[in-house]
């Protein structure tokens, strides 16, 4: 059965009426920043709670990079209004400080002024910041700073149950969801270029970011480095990620669950040479949490993951083995520095057709081959994506990126008219608004701050500060609902105290609690769950 039939027997079974309550969430980074736009070096706000314990806002690698997230809903408004509403909050605590608007960071002035988060005393809390010790120490640490956008997804089970049905499996149970959602991960990977081409907003950086680095970057004015054509370089070779060919790095397997969760337990339980060097504790300070080639899951970089909701230090791949796949994270999407919050209902409906589009799409396994196509795709769209004549790799050809773009939004017309439950709608629109980003290149997001740039005479840094400040005057004036507001201050005191508990009731040295929670990772006679 081909994509067409998939989606015509899902319309006549009613599928319209379960994709409408399949679940989005949003987390979004922004660096906080001084006045003038130089990395903030204070500490996490107290009024907006700990760290370590609150649900909405949090920090990532460094004290400066703010986390929001928000809960799972079925309503894009409601998602984005959350979302305001935790930056409007979170300004009424930052005194006069900045939240950056772009993915690529503020002016750093060299990685060692960049602080790493702290979350407390807790044993806990110590391992999260070794840990992020360890990223710097095996990676430098301006790379941690880069800012992103993680769109997480999940179906209704109604949805799966009519799926299953679709594919005759008598019960949709956890191992079919799972193994159907690894399919739309390796989708997901062969087309995910389009994310970066669409929707990057990255094609420039202040010049401080790469300091004292070689770089073939142009010169966009001296103090921006960019390529001319580029969409997103923080999806580039500039950006984070593990570099295998250099013997430090590994790729995950997709072929199943199973299979995934065994790659990344081989990669944290396999020594690194190179990370030996480092030393695991040094005197009395822990410089990473091990020498292997991940210290743990969070480690593995990927455009996106299958994720299940953990338990107290529970780890990822223990969670995801024992109650399978509850949601997928797509972790490409950079800010969108023309909305205040990061990310508009358009972007956020097409993520959502995406991601059904490569559910109901064939997806056989990735052999060695086709990764190497995926990853170049990425890097050449990143790099060059709206240079004309751009071709990219499939199945051991070169095809043009806009046919190819084309070819895909013309396939995901259906998956939107499924989810208007008409052949107009919200999702139709979006489909229409990225056709015109692949006629023509100058309306993509990174296309227009090039353009934008070159207009006002103004550096990317110079540029990025003035949409900060613009941000900022925006959130000043929106109104929280006073109701939303003492639940955020309620959240707020309850994770300090939160926090304290879990402190007063570590019961074990470092050495012992790290030791334990490693060992979770050893039970691979667990049983699977696909």
């Amino acid at each position: 059965m081909d994509l067409a039939a998939r989606i015509a027997r899902l319309s006549c079974e009613g599928a319209t009426e379960q994709l409408q309550g399949n679940l989005i969430g949003l987390e979004k980074e922004g660096l906080r920043a001084s006045p003038s736009g130089r990395l903030a070096t204070t500490a996490h706000p107290r009024a907006l709670g700990s760290a370590l314990t609150h649900p909405h806002l949090t920090t990532d690698f460094s004290e400066a990079l703010l986390e929001f997230i928000t809960p799972p809903t079925a309503l894009v408004d409601e998602a984005l209004a959350l979302m305001a509403d935790l930056h409007a909050y979170a300004y009424r605590h930052l005194g006069e400080e900045l939240i950056w608007p772009t993915s690529m960071p503020c002016v750093i002035d060299g990685g060692a002024g960049i602080p790493l988060a702290s979350y407390g005393s807790s044993n806990a809390a110590t391992m999260k910041t070794v840990y992020r010790r360890g990223l710097a120490n095996r990676y430098g640490r301006t790379m941690q700073v880069i800012a992103g956008l993680h769109f997480n997804f999940s179906f209704t089970d109604g949805f799966f149950e009519l799926y299953g049905a679709l594919q005759g499996v008598k019960e949709a149970d956890v191992v079919f969801r799972s193994d159907a959602q690894m399919g739309m991960i390796r989708n997901l990977q062969r087309i995910g270029w389009l994310v970066p081409y669409l929707f990057g907003a990255s094609p420039a950086v202040c010049a401080s970011f790469v300091e004292g680095q070689e770089t073939d970057l142009e010169v966009f004015d001296p103090h921006t480095l960019y390529y001319p054509f580029a969409t997103s370089l923080r999806m580039g070779d500039i950006g984070y990620q593990n570099q295998q060919e250099q013997g430090t790095g590994m790729k995950a397997s997709y072929d199943s669950l199973d299979s995934y969760i065994r790659s990344l337990t081989w990669a944290i339980e396999t020594p690194c040479p190179q990370y030996e060097k480092i030393g695991i504790k040094v005197g009395e300070r822990y410089e990473q949490l091990n020498a292997n080639v991940l210290q743990i899951e969070n480690e593995y970089y990927s455009t996106v993951r299958p994720k299940q909701i953990t338990g107290w230090m529970e780890r990822p791949t223990m969670a995801l083995r024992r109650r399978g796949i509850r949601y997928v994270e797509l972790r490409s999407p950079d800010i969108n520095i023309f909305s205040p919050v990061g990310v508009t209902a358009e972007q956020i409906r097409f993520f959502e057709i995406l991601m059904l589009h490569c559910f109901l799409l064939d997806s056989p396994r990735i052999a060695a081959r086709e990764r190497r196509e995926i990853d170049e795709n990425q890097v050449l769209t990143a790099h060059h994506g709206r240079a004309p004549g751009l071709s990219l790799w499939r199945s051991r050809a070169q095809v043009p990126l806009r046919a190819w773009a084309h070819e895909i939004l013309d396939d995901m017309v259906g998956c939107a008219e499924l989810l208007d439950g008409a052949s107009s709608g919200p999702y139709g629109e979006s489909v229409a608004r990225q056709r015109d980003k692949v006629l023509e290149p100058e309306a993509t997001p990174s296309a227009q701050i090039l353009a934008q740039m070159r207009a006002s005479g103004e550096s990317f840094f110079r540029f990025a500060l003035r949409h900060a400040i613009a941000h900022r005057h925006t959130f000043e004036q929106h109104r929280i609902d006073p109701q939303r507001e003492a639940l955020l201050d309620h959240l707020a005191v309850d994770s300090l105290a939160r926090q304290a508990a879990i402190e007063a009731a570590d019961d074990r040295d470092f050495d012992r609690f790290l030791a334990d929670y490693m060992a979770q990772g050893r039970a691979m006679d667990e049983p699977s769950l696909g």
